[in-house]
């Protein structure tokens, strides 16, 4: 078996189900995968996608099973911290944002990133968000937007990091209900379970409203990132 592709036993371990329930799943459609000479196998980034699409449509209970998931499952991953504010420097966060368009945003958001010396190809990220966009818009209902390349970009990046930016105002960003978007987080990751990890510990941050109307308030970055850390150890409570 390819190291890139879980059996049915390897992906239980992983997910955390019975091999009956994989099984299941796969047979109903609900689980990427192929047939190979009657066996189920599963491509390692086809569950990582579908963990993230689950990730953008679960709620808090689920978030929070996800993340147990995410930080048990698999040998070969380290199984390390994950803390948004410290993979949040406070000068790769902007306010506010000067762009107006989804494009600039997303220029503004990968230079932010830049000038933390950790991202070496600005036009490469961009580049690469641009594409994830254009697949499938990464705002949702609640105006945040989780900027991030369809795979990880370990090659340009030094370590995992995120940048943070608020625009004036909010602004087209292809919402499903087309309300517009106004706080946006980039999430630059060098391997996939750790921007799954990430991606679920920032949605459920941005589930509780009042995080995202202290957001809203915010002027300073040190402000944010004691904010943020304040969050996430009441999340650990």
């Amino acid at each position: 078996m390819s190291h890139e592709d879980f059996d049915v036993a390897s992906l239980a371990a992983y997910l955390h189900l019975t091999p009956q329930q994989v099984s299941r799943l796969a047979d109903r459609g609900r689980l990427p995968g192929r047939k190979i000479a009657g066996q189920w196998r599963f491509s390692q980034a086809d569950i990582h996608h579908w963990l993230e699409d689950k990730i953008g449509i679960s709620d808090e209970d689920e978030l929070l099973e996800v993340e147990g998931v995410l930080q048990r499952g698999g040998t070969t991953v380290r199984a390390e911290h994950i803390s948004i504010s410290e993979l949040l420097p406070d000068d790769a966060i902007g306010i506010p944002l000067q762009a107006r368009t989804r494009g600039s945003v997303i220029q503004e958001m990968v230079e932010l990133a830049a000038r933390t010396g950790l991202l070496w190809d600005k036009p490469k990220m961009i580049e690469a968000v641009r594409a994830r966009e254009d697949l499938h818009p990464t705002a949702l209902d609640n105006g945040v937007a989780l900027l991030h390349p369809r795979r990880p970009l370990a090659s340009i990046l030094a370590q995992p990091l995120l940048s943070f930016g608020r625009t004036m105002q909010g602004i087209p960003f292809g919402g499903r209900n087309g309300a517009p978007t106004d706080l946006f987080f980039l999430i630059c990751s060098t391997e996939d379970r750790v921007h799954l990890r990430v991606l679920a510990r920032l949605s459920r941050l941005i589930t509780d409203s009042a995080f995202l109307q202290e957001l809203r308030q915010l002027e300073e970055p040190a402000e944010v990132l004691r904010y943020i850390r304040e969050m996430e150890r009441r999340l650990a409570d």
